[in-house]
């Protein structure tokens, strides 16, 4: 398979995302609660026993870029309090990374995701607060998801790239 310049994957990831946002806008986020009037909101994204979102190298560098759009005051911020995470949680790169929970460092109270929109991770695509098992997404179709942006990743890095957790990838990209 031919390889991908990070620009043309950057490119197909978005695509790949904005087609999954949709899907799942348009037939589950009806069924859940609203974020905009969740009585907690952001939760779902600090609740440090709860979150354990790992994602590529690929949508690091889609967030990392998303950031850059910020002031840099903005983005010495966020990179801190990444950094902060790791520290806090114990976040590592070896191991068994998914048994580690955090807090997402990318969500802002009065704000939200600052990714939202550019660059947001396929587990928090697929998450929301549903009022019972039957109206959620299937397991299955966030991993179809996941496979076709591990796909991309390997034809973008080749064996360069894993699954890490969000703090991880984005400690090992700044700048």
């Amino acid at each position: 398979m031919k390889p991908l310049l990070v620009n043309n994957a950057l490119k197909r990831l978005k695509s790949l995302k904005q087609h999954y946002q949709k899907h799942i806008r348009d037939n589950f986020e009806h069924k859940a609660k609203d974020c905009l009037t969740c009585d907690v909101q952001g939760i779902c994204c600090t609740d440090a026993h709860f979150v354990n979102v790992h994602i590529t190298r690929l949508e690091a560098e889609a967030i990392k870029k998303t950031l850059e759009k910020l002031p840099s005051a903005k983005q010495t911020e966020i990179y801190g309090r990444n950094q902060q995470t790791i520290e806090k949680y114990d976040l590592t790169a070896e191991g068994d990374t998914f048994s580690k929970k955090y807090s997402c460092p990318l969500f802002e109270k009065g704000i939200g995701c600052l990714v939202h929109k550019e660059a947001k991770p396929i587990p928090c695509i697929t998450h929301a607060c549903y009022e019972s098992k039957e109206n959620m997404p299937s397991d299955e179709l966030q991993v179809r998801q996941e496979k076709n942006v591990e796909r991309l990743n390997s034809r973008t890095y080749g064996n360069a790239w894993n699954w890490l957790p969000l703090p991880i990838w984005l400690e090992k990209l700044k700048k």
